[in-house]
């Protein structure tokens, strides 16, 4: 992939400039860091959109693979995926029509809940997610962009972020990336 010629300026530190200006100094450095945030997710997905495509695959789809490849059987149920994805129902769903037209997962009855349907991973989508796991981890995940210290820092300041909007709650077990860990 190549990279698009850097800017002249940070157009976030301008915009913060512009609303300070504009008499929201308040809330400037609010707005600075979500648009940081959208933008810092704008580069990943470009770098992990640029290493899937080999595969075919969209981040979504890899997602799911990787979650079905990590289960016991291979299989979990719709409800079970949308939940641990945390995403709507409706996009596990269109997630799973796009996989199994591409025979990379079946939909398979309950065992033992007719109500329910597990979605079990094929061997065709054992392999490509094994690829795409090699595309990520040798493109992306290797190199994120930042040195080992101001990764942690990252994901100490992601998980207190995700924590203070109720995404997890770990109970009196701290985090893995509290600002009390160990590491």
């Amino acid at each position: 992939m190549s990279r698009p010629r850097p800017l002249p300026l940070d157009p976030i530190e301008e915009a913060h400039r512009q609303w300070v200006g504009h008499g929201w100094g308040a809330v400037a450095d609010g707005m600075a860091a979500v648009t940081s945030l959208v933008r810092a997710q704008q580069i990943v997905m470009a770098r992990v959109d640029d290493a899937l495509k080999p595969t075919g695959l969209t981040f979504s789809r890899y997602e799911l693979l990787m979650l079905l490849s990590f289960s016991k059987t291979g299989a979990l149920p719709m409800a079970k995926a949308s939940a641990r994805l945390q995403v709507h129902p409706t996009s596990v769903t269109n997630t799973v029509d796009r996989l199994e037209s591409a025979r990379l997962v079946v939909r398979v009855p309950h065992p033992t809940d007719r109500r329910a349907t597990l979605i079990e991973i094929t061997d065709a989508g054992r392999e490509l997610v094994a690829q795409a796991t090699e595309e990520l981890n040798t493109k992306v995940f290797a190199q994120p962009g930042l040195a080992p210290d101001g990764l942690h820092t990252l994901l100490q300041l992601l998980a207190e972020f995700r924590h203070a909007a109720g995404d997890f709650d770990t109970g009196d077990e701290p985090a893995r990336w509290s600002a009390t860990d160990a590491e």
